[in-house]
C-alpha cells in the first residue's frame, strides 16, 4: 500500500524511485559528453544514473535519455492545488440548462492568440467532431460556437466579441517558449479590462502548461490543462458563467 506521506516515483517496483529524464545539451556527441550528461543528473540530486540513449542532433547538439533513482518523497496529504470546481454535465444537460435558464443560445468565441499557430487545442474544444470521442461545442444545440483559429490578434478577438455579443471567450495557448503564453494572456485580459468587457463575459484559457491557479493570477475565470474536453468547459460556462454582454439574457 502506498504511503501518501512519502510518495516516490514508480518504475519496476513500488517505491523504487525510478525516473526517466530526457534533455538536450549544446555539445557534440561522444563518450565525454555522455559522461557529462550522467554527471549532470547526479548534480540534480538523483542517484545511479544510466544513459540508455544518446543521439546526435547536429555537430554541436546531442540528445540524451537517462534512467535514475529519486531519493526523496513528497507528502501528498499536505498539498493543496487549486482546481476548477464544477459538476461535469452531459451535452444534453448543458443544452437543457441553457434552453430553460438562459433562454437563448450562448455565444462562445474561441481563438489561439497572437503568434501561437497551434489549433489542436482550440479545435478539440470548439469543432463539431471534438477530440477522442468527445464532441466539441459546435455540436451543442444551444451554443453558438465561433472558432477564429490560430494567430488571432487580441484586437481581432475583441472586435469579434463585440460582433457576436460573446458570453465567453475561450483561449488556447500551446506555445510557451520564454513564457510567451503569459505575455499573450496578460495582454488580452488587460485589453478586455480597458474596453470595459472583462466583467461582462467569461474568460477561459487552456493549454499544456495552464493551471487554474495560473489562470486566476492572470485575470481569467478558469484555466484548464491536459485531458480537458468540451463538456468540462461547457459545464463551467453554464454553472459559473457571466451573461452580461448580451442584454437579452435573463
Amino acid at each position: 500500500m502506498t504511503d501518501l506521506t512519502n510518495v516516490r516515483p514508480y518504475g519496476d517496483t513500488l517505491d523504487d524511485g525510478m525516473v526517466q529524464l530526457s534533455f538536450t545539451l549544446p555539445v557534440p556527441l561522444n563518450n565525454a559528453t555522455k559522461e557529462a550528461a550522467r554527471q549532470l543528473v547526479v548534480k540534480m540530486g538523483l542517484s545511479e544514473p544510466v544513459v540508455v540513449h544518446a543521439g546526435e542532433i547536429s555537430d554541436t547538439f546531442s540528445f540524451f535519455i537517462i534512467y535514475a533513482k529519486c531519493r526523496e518523497g513528497v507528502d501528498v496529504t499536505k498539498i493543496v492545488a487549486p482546481d476548477v470546481a464544477l459538476q461535469v454535465l452531459s451535452k444534453k444537460e448543458v443544452d437543457e440548462f441553457i434552453k430553460h435558464t438562459v433562454r437563448r443560445k450562448l455565444n462562445v468565441l474561441g481563438a489561439c492568440i497572437e503568434s501561437d499557430a497551434h489549433t489542436v487545442g482550440i479545435d478539440a474544444i470548439m469543432n463539431m467532431k471534438g477530440f477522442n470521442g468527445h464532441k466539441g461545442l459546435e455540436s451543442y444545440h444551444e451554443i453558438n460556437a465561433v472558432n477564429m483559429g490560430a494567430q488571432v490578434s487580441c484586437e481581432e478577438v475583441i472586435r469579434k466579441a463585440y460582433d457576436i455579443q460573446a458570453d465567453a471567450i475561450l483561449i488556447s495557448q500551446v506555445v510557451t517558449q520564454k513564457n510567451i503564453h503569459i505575455t499573450n494572456l496578460t495582454k488580452l485580459a488587460d485589453m478586455l479590462e480597458a474596453e470595459g468587457l472583462r466583467d461582462k463575459l467569461t474568460l477561459v484559457v487552456g493549454g499544456p502548461r495552464i493551471t487554474h491557479e495560473l489562470a486566476k493570477e492572470l485575470g481569467y475565470d478558469a484555466g484548464f490543462g491536459p485531458n480537458t474536453y468540451a463538456e468540462h468547459v461547457a459545464s463551467f460556462l453554464v454553472q459559473e458563467g457571466k451573461f452580461g454582454m448580451n442584454t437579452t439574457a435573463v
